[in-house]
């Protein structure tokens, strides 16, 4: 199972500013004035001689949980005792989580034409898995086979994160010259925001696909 959260950050016109923080607990969420970045007055040959940065950064951790399976006879049902992980009355024993965020920078230049200069994006994910203590070994043997099957599932939901993050990236730096800074900027992250909204569609989609990782293997008979 996955969550996908977008983050878009865009370098406003006007002075610098530093930046602000708000957290709300869970997720770090963007409040932040970016600078926008200051270049000296270039002609339009050597701004288009200068290559354009383009970075995606990706982070991705695992967080567990722990399960007894002294629990309950049964392995499935000892982990689901175990797992933090609901959704109304559907629990899961693997779930991720990730976010996108991007940001660019602009420059004018002395015909009038506003140019994305540089371009960053992030990709962070966690993924919380399952621990067994106090198995027997058939019990181990049964819950290592199953973990890998999870564990692979959930990393599928996290490349679609990358995957976001990369088109994303590379759709802003591809993105043509603008007049208008503001109708740039609105255009950079409206194009981010598409592309996480295709990003979320084929994760409900993949989730639908493998049952939540079943048909990967990730399943435990009672």
């Amino acid at each position: 199972m996955g969550e996908a959260m977008a983050r878009s950050i865009a370098p406003p016109p006007g002075p610098i500013r530093s930046p602000r923080w708000r957290y709300d607990g869970h997720m770090r969420h963007p409040l932040r004035h970016l600078r926008h970045v200051l270049l000296p007055a270039l002609g339009l040959a050597l701004l288009w001689a200068l290559p354009l940065r383009a970075e995606v950064n990706e982070t991705l951790r695992t967080r567990w949980y722990e399960a007894d399976a002294r629990a309950h006879p049964s392995l499935g049902r000892a982990l689901s005792q175990a797992s933090p992980i609901r959704v109304g009355s559907t629990v899961y024993h693997g779930y991720t989580r990730w976010e996108v965020r991007w940001r660019f920078w602009w420059h004018t230049t002395a015909d009038g034409l506003c140019h994305i200069t540089r371009v960053q994006t992030r990709a962070a994910g966690e993924i919380t898995l399952p621990r067994l203590r106090h198995a027997t070994a058939a019990q181990r043997a049964k819950f290592e086979r199953y973990l890998g099957p999870l564990q692979a599932h959930e990393r599928g939901h996290f490349e679609l994160a990358r995957q976001a993050a990369r088109e994303i990236d590379q759709g802003i730096a591809s993105l043509p010259p603008m007049r208008d800074c503001r109708a740039l900027e609105a255009r950079a992250n409206a194009l981010g925001h598409e592309h996480l909204r295709r990003a979320q569609a084929t994760e409900r989609a993949y989730d639908r696909r493998t049952g939540h990782g079943r048909t990967q293997g990730a399943w435990l008979p009672d």
